[in-house]
């Protein structure tokens, strides 16, 4: 098969190889470090959770990064991305050991989400870096397969952490502490794996022409006018992270919708809800995997834009059909199918900005991805919040992102329809 000899190729390149590796340990700890917050914030047995507690939650973590991610993209196009993933790494394994401590200590619960929030923060640095130098290690032919194989590799990674973290938390008796110096040791081994590429290897490319740092980063506070100017000449890029934003939001209000159905609506124990949120998690990891395999040779035969609304538009009749039983096996399904989807939508996403970006503009851009991102899963979060009674089960909220879903899947088609062809991915100058 083309895809298997195309990834057959991809591992054999020693650079990408080790990038890779510096993605999947830091991932994976990332797994870790969400799932010992999710334990610690929805299932400890003395928090009665509502879906309103878990929007705030999540407010608190993600919203900040509206204003992190626009700032870490100026940097980013200045900074040696492989000193970003040895000093960030480092970063937060010494944070995530002081969040260990504090969780020792019973602290206020703001204080435990301050502590949280240093150590997420600076993810959006490195996860961005890592988007940002995948093109310097791969050549453009490869791209659509390196993006299928990379992030869908760091999902899975991060997929496996919760896994482990999950696993260390029955070992050591429900110790949210013992999860979270888990993960500091996996960000610790990301820091050193990150040694193993050149310091200059990853860009930005030096030779390009850059503003001051102090005249960039006001440009970025007055409203990021330069990267939106950018992205507004670059229509195709526009389009696919408008249609990503609003799957992320059906995503977003759909794990809201999941964690209250564990937790409340499928069992009263706290280690069965667990068990079920772990099995929800392996389905849609299978969705991770089955869009690597499958997506470069669906983006050869229906275009970038066809292949998002092949994926919005299956989902807009399999996730009524599956979520409004709301009972665990369909809704097991629905998470596969929901990984697939947004996997899928993603890989087609992350090639369409890369190729269409200029590498002096990319971190800049794959920043506000991420902002993109995280305000559309808090949106989601606050919708279900309204929508969501105490036990998950929503008929309102399982139509409404079926619709949604439709609309991508129209747009994408529209526009396919009306501009893009199935075409070769063009070289950067």
């Amino acid at each position: 098969m083309p895809v298997v000899r195309d990834l057959g190729v991809l591992l054999r390149l020693r650079n990408f190889r080790r990038l890779l590796a510096v993605r999947l340990l830091s991932q994976s700890a990332d797994g870790v470090y969400q799932v010992a917050l999710a334990t610690y914030v929805i299932f400890s047995p003395e928090k009665q959770t509502t879906p309103g507690a878990i929007a705030s939650a999540m407010a608190v973590l993600l919203l900040p990064y509206s204003l992190i991610g626009p700032f870490a993209g100026v940097l980013l196009d200045r900074w040696p991305r492989r000193q970003v993933f040895l000093y960030g790494n480092l970063l937060r394994a010494g944070l995530a050991s002081c969040t260990a401590l504090l969780l020792l200590w019973s602290v206020p619960d703001w204080l435990f989400y301050v502590s949280a929030l240093t150590v997420t923060a600076v993810n959006r640095f490195v996860l961005a870096g890592l988007s940002a130098a995948l093109p310097r290690v791969v050549d453009t032919d490869r791209l659509v397969v390196a993006n299928s194989l990379s992030p869908t590799a760091g999902t899975l990674a991060a997929t496996a952490g919760g896994g482990l973290a999950l696993a260390m938390r029955a070992l050591t008796d429900g110790s949210d502490a013992a999860v979270v110096l888990l993960g500091a040791v996996l960000y610790l081994l990301s820091a050193l794996a990150s040694l193993t590429l050149a310091r200059e290897l990853l860009g930005p490319d030096r030779t390009q022409h850059h503003v001051r740092l102090r005249k960039a980063l006001a440009i970025t506070a007055r409203g990021l006018v330069a990267g939106l100017r950018h992205l507004a000449e670059r229509r195709d890029a526009a389009r696919a992270l408008a249609a990503m934003a609003v799957i992320r939001f059906c995503y977003g209000a759909l794990t809201v919708m999941l964690l209250m159905l564990c937790r409340y609506a499928w069992s009263d124990d706290e280690s069965e809800g667990l068990a079920l949120l772990g099995l929800a998690l392996g389905a849609s990891a299978a969705g991770f995997f089955t869009a690597a395999v499958i997506t470069p040779w669906a983006v050869g035969r229906f275009g970038r834009y066809g292949w998002l609304a092949v994926c919005a538009g299956s989902a807009t009749v399999l996730e009524p059909a599956l979520g409004l039983t709301f009972a665990p096996a369909p809704m097991l399904a629905a998470a596969f199918l929901l990984g697939l989807v947004t996997q899928g939508s993603k890989i087609a996403t992350d090639t369409e900005v890369q190729t269409s970006v200029d590498d002096s503009f990319r971190g800049r851009v794959f920043s506000l991805y991420d902002v993109l991102f995280n305000l559309a899963f808090v949106a989601a979060a606050a919708m279900a919040a309204l929508a969501l009674p105490a036990d998950g089960r929503s008929v309102v909220v399982v139509l409404t992102v079926a619709v949604l879903y439709a609309s991508v899947a129209v747009a994408m088609y529209r526009w396919r329809r009306d501009g893009e062809s199935v075409r070769p991915t063009r070289r950067q100058a």
